[in-house]
């Protein structure tokens, strides 16, 4: 069953375009059942690979020659590998119970062929991108998926937020993928090849100096700034809610986000040979986590809560990466798919038990409401703040530990923080949203219904792994051998030489973790229970800071301002003065001449044969006049 893993990005790409030719012919069931059932077989194809796997090792698959020019050639191929197993898992797993969700969810949409078949389509995208043998057919899957996204977030584009999100999300990553391009080109020139086992052989003989596999990986890690939205490039996605919930969810938690994470481990002995892009790396991480972390305290949407709270998550994945521990970081991809795609969609059940309603300041007391979305959103809020026990706390942990090993102790004490903001905003909701007096509207109160089972099902799946996925990974001071996956997927890594720690520093990493959550919940508890006067005095007493926070720090005002409109404002006089003035005014006036040659020359066309036969003869007296000169 190993061989046929090349077929999983194909089954989804195939019910894409049946649904986009034939969906307008197929009724709504047909059309959820196709979905769902394509990303199924993809799951099974990848998972009856797994044991093959293990016993043989990697497996290639070579599709086709694909680009051949001078030396340089390319084949588009497939490799199934323990690191582009664990994704591909993660990819079809997640995604076809967000398929289910969605059947639920998108039940009374008026386009369910066109919905479905973007969702397929990015699934397939997605999996090219971690099933390809080569950068160049993975940079197809990257842009592949930026297209998905740019049509799933302006989904609704009837509605001007949604259209005006999608475009920001597909121009942001331009800049990013821009970078990435140019660095995809630098290594292909150095490398020789595309493949990734030519370019990782390359980096082990040192083909690639210093300077240039600080500049390749830094170009690199530019693109995956676009695509998993850290500084700077994070603008796209809080306004990336403006999509559908389910799209949400698998954006975040499945797929595009998680690209660029993904694209740093595979590339890793290439960031590894450069101890300057790996700073970067783990610096960049550790930024955007805290930034992102303070921006959702102040936040009343309850999916652009999570939104920032992806942004600051991917950024521990990165701090992973940036100080060595790949598997680390690969870890919390994992665990963070199952509890962030479980909140998006409680999330989603929430909104649609309500009517559409998203602020978290009109909720409350929807515990007794909702029986079945409570329990599962409450597992997923603790998860991601780092609760002993649950799946988050395990894979933050393994990432906070490994960064203080290596002396990176800004790297540590920014994650440590961003831990304690974590389980503050989240509790909030928590709070906010199921306890308390009912906010809602009167309308929707009304109308307040627990979601049906093909919405429910899928969150007490997603609810079991989010509690337990993380029994995978345990520390080393539970039992030598007891971190299963990091043993799965250390041979897809480098490993340079790690710091030791003893056992007592470990348990007292561990038990800081602990009191980093614990303290944020205590937080949201004081805060928003015992005493809920206090935030709306903070936002009395400090405005500025308050208003600064809602709005992102205006670092979308600063684009605004630095780059949008200088460019809008060169456009327009380059093309007031230049384009009408310069090109217009050359090839109006050209016209303008050859009309008024035409109107001179026009004078000796009279249509009478007299006039033309004394032209002729005049013509001819001329001509012998010359010759006989």
């Amino acid at each position: 069953m190993t061989a046929n893993f090349w077929l999983a990005p194909f089954v989804p790409a195939l019910s894409a375009f049946v649904l986009f030719l034939f969906g307008g012919k197929l009724g709504r069931k047909w059309i959820a059942l196709q979905a769902c059932l394509a990303v199924l077989v993809a799951f099974l194809l990848s998972a009856a690979a797994l044991p093959g796997l293990l016993e043989s090792g990697p497996v290639s698959k070579e599709l086709f020659p694909w680009i051949s020019a001078d030396s340089f050639s390319a084949v588009a191929g497939f490799l199934f590998d323990r690191l582009s197993a664990v994704m591909v898992l993660v990819v079809t797993g997640v995604g076809f119970l967000i398929h289910v969700f969605s059947v639920g969810y998108m039940g009374k949409d008026r386009s369910p062929a066109r919905y479905f078949g973007l969702l397929n389509l990015f699934t397939a995208f997605m999996l090219i991108l971690v099933l390809a043998s080569d950068l160049v057919l993975m940079f197809v899957g990257w842009e592949g998926v930026g297209l998905c996204s740019y049509l799933l977030i302006g989904f609704w584009f009837e509605r001007p937020a949604a259209a005006a999100a999608g475009k920001k999300a597909f121009l942001v990553n331009r800049i990013g993928d821009a970078a990435f391009l140019v660095g995809m080109l630098l290594i292909l020139t150095t490398a020789g090849g595309s493949g990734f086992g030519v370019i990782h052989a390359a980096v082990a003989r040192g083909a690639f100096s210093p300077a240039v596999a600080t500049a390749a990986a830094l170009l690199l890690f530019a693109g995956a700034t676009g695509k998993s939205a850290q500084v700077p490039l994070y603008v796209w996605l809080p306004d990336a809610m403006e999509g559908p919930t389910p799209v949400s969810a698998l954006i975040h938690a499945a797929t595009m986000v998680t690209a660029g994470v993904y694209m740093v481990c595979r590339m890793s002995p290439l960031f590894a040979a450069s101890a300057t892009a790996s700073a970067v790396v783990a610096a960049t991480g550790a930024a955007t986590a805290l930034f992102a972390a303070t921006m959702a305290l102040a936040e009343n949407d309850i999916k652009r809560v999570l939104a920032y709270s992806t942004v600051s998550q991917i950024g521990y994945m990165f701090i992973g990466c940036g100080v060595g521990a790949y598997a680390a970081g690969m870890f919390h991809l994992v665990t963070h798919a199952f509890f962030k795609s479980l909140l998006f969609l409680a999330a989603g059940s929430i909104i649609h038990s309500l009517s559409g309603v998203q602020d978290v300041r009109k909720m409350g007391g929807l515990r007794k409401h909702l029986p079945r979305t409570f329990p599962v959103f409450l597992i997923g809020a603790a998860a991601l703040s780092g609760v002993p026990f649950l799946s988050g706390f395990f894979s933050k942990d393994a990432i906070l530990s490994r960064a203080y090993a290596e002396g990176n102790l800004f790297v540590w004490a920014a994650g440590l923080a961003t831990a304690v903001l974590t389980a503050l905003y989240m509790f909030r909701v928590v709070i906010l949203v199921f306890y308390g007096r009912e906010r809602f509207p009167q309308d929707a109160k009304e109308h307040i219904h627990e979601s049906p089972p093909i919405m429910t099902v899928p969150l007490q799946v997603l609810a079991f792994f989010a509690a337990f996925v993380g029994l995978l990974g345990l520390p080393a001071v539970f039992a030598e051998k007891a971190n299963v996956f990091s043993r799965f997927l250390g041979p897809a890594f480098p490993h340079p030489a790690e710091q030791a720690m003893g056992v007592s520093t470990e348990w007292a990493l561990l038990l800081l973790s602990t009191a980093a959550a614990l303290a944020g919940i205590a937080g949201a508890y004081i805060l928003y229970v015992r005493a809920p006067g206090v935030p709306a005095f903070m936002a009395g007493r400090f405005p500025r800071a308050i208003r600064a926070l809602r709005r992102k720090y205006y670092v979308d005002e600063f684009y605004r301002a630095a780059l949008i409109t200088p460019i809008v404002r060169g456009s327009e006089v380059i093309s007031r003065d230049f384009d009408l003035r310069v090109i217009d005014g050359a090839v109006n006036g050209s016209a303008a001449a050859v009309s008024t040659a035409g109107k001179w020359i026009n004078v000796l066309q009279t249509g009478l044969i007299r006039d033309y036969a004394l032209a002729f003869l005049l013509g001819a007296v001329v001509i012998l006049a010359v010759l006989l000169m």
